[in-house]
């Protein structure tokens, strides 16, 4: 099995923002009393444009019993800033993470600059992006 088939991703359980994530090969690196969320790393992630992304929907839940849950019609798409590539998983979250707040920091972020340029930068519109499809 190579390298690459085993790596797991760590998500600290009481942060945000992408901060103190990351990703390992070998799960006893986790401290046994790490509050974290482990999950297998998917390694052949659906891309686009040769990068990573994530779909931020946003829903109202105004009843359990009857479930009743309300999507909104519009959401966003978010991009790792860098493209995907497993030779530096562990050390280069830019092509990992598609968090907004870990990406704004590199510099090839591309930032969208209006509403009617809602397919341009690494944060689309989810109207955009089912446009792109």
């Amino acid at each position: 099995m190579s390298k690459n088939k085993n790596l797991w991703i760590v998500k600290p359980a009481n942060m945000s923002r992408g901060r103190g994530i990351y990703i390992i090969d070998d799960v006893s690196e986790v401290q046994l009393d790490d509050n974290a969320i482990i999950s297998k790393y998917v390694d052949n992630p659906l891309l686009l444009n040769g990068h990573k992304f994530d779909l931020r929907l946003y829903v109202c839940i105004t009843s359990y019993e009857p479930l009743r849950i309300y999507i909104y019609q519009e959401g966003l798409v978010r991009f790792a800033s860098e493209k995907y590539t497993l030779t530096d998983a562990k050390t280069n979250l830019f092509n990992q993470l598609t968090n907004y707040s870990i990406n704004k920091k590199n510099v090839n972020f591309v930032k969208n600059e209006g509403l009617d340029k809602d397919d341009e930068g690494f944060k689309w519109s989810l109207t955009a992006f089912i446009k792109h499809l």
